[in-house]
């Protein structure tokens, strides 16, 4: 009978491991919707379109507000900044994708002159970003 006591131990130690897989499956969560919260921002209405799909890499975010301000990503910035940087950034990396958001009040030829910038800056993967119009249901 002695034996039988002695050889049962107390568990001495916390497993740890299922804690550990809880904390990594929040990481992931929140590096899932970091992106999300960070696009609240700017407020841009960017016109729909019913065939839409949706982006499969990072991009480089121009936007073009119904101000007509210029911003790359976050930061406030002159078109002749913005070729600047571009350039910059091409240089760094050819395969560069940068997505324009332009509000639909910005005239065409507006739009197209910020595109004009961004193509003359060697940008060749170049998108306009659009929201998907709601299907109707069958």
């Amino acid at each position: 009978m002695q034996n039988a006591e002695s050889s049962e131990e107390a568990i001495s130690g916390i497993n740890i491991a299922p804690f550990v897989d809880v904390i990594l499956v929040l990481l992931i969560i929140f590096m899932a919707t970091a992106p999300l919260i960070q696009r609240r921002e700017l407020k841009i209405n960017v016109p729909q379109a019913s065939n839409t799909s949706p982006k499969a890499t990072a991009t480089i975010r121009v936007v073009f507000d119904e101000n007509k301000n210029l911003y790359l990503e976050e930061n406030k910035i002159a078109p002749e900044e913005l070729s600047r940087q571009m350039e910059i950034m091409v240089k760094a990396d050819p395969f560069l994708h940068v997505a324009l958001l332009a509000d639909q009040a910005v005239p065409y030829g507006e739009v197209v002159s910020i595109l004009d910038i961004v193509r003359g800056a060697g940008v060749k993967k170049l998108a306009l970003e659009v929201k998907g119009k709601a299907k109707p249901q069958p």
